[in-house]
């Protein structure tokens, strides 16, 4: 059996390094990264304050990146490293990609989409790794907002 060369740890710090981008730009520091065929094809963080858009999360930011660098709008070979659990609108987008695997870190108990009683947001294929550096994923998100008060 032939082994990966990257494991999620290391794909995820892969994510965190956009988180950190983010908060460094005071976005919320949320990082993603996409990754086919064990190589990061698109890099992602936060950019709704620079872009004043609400909708330019680094889930979305990150698949549209990884569309266009397949030349096609589904991502099922694809995995989605991302640094918290994504909201519903997010898991929309996941799931409309037809997304292989979503690994996140630290859960979103305010905005999260597993908020959802019966969750059939996303794609009915799709795996699901929750958890990963969770506290380091998690910290840097209460930093952001203690600084921010």
């Amino acid at each position: 059996m032939e082994l990966s060369i990257f494991s999620h740890d290391h794909f995820m710090r892969e994510a965190f390094k956009e988180a950190q981008r983010a908060f460094d730009a005071d976005e919320i520091p949320v990082g993603a990264i996409v990754v086919c065929d064990n190589k990061i094809i698109a890099r992602a963080h936060n950019l709704t304050e620079r872009l004043n858009d609400v909708t330019a999360h680094a889930e979305m930011q990150a698949i549209t990146s990884a569309a266009n660098y397949l030349g096609g709008k589904y991502l099922n070979e694809c995995t989605l490293y991302v640094t918290l659990e994504p909201c519903v609108m997010c898991a929309g987008a996941i799931a409309w990609a037809q997304l292989g695997k979503l690994v996140y870190g630290a859960p979103d108990t305010k905005r999260g989409f597993n908020l959802l009683t019966e969750n059939k947001v996303l794609h009915p294929k799709t795996e699901v790794i929750a958890g990963m550096l969770s506290e380091e994923c998690g910290e840097i998100i209460k930093l952001f907002f203690q600084k921010k008060r």
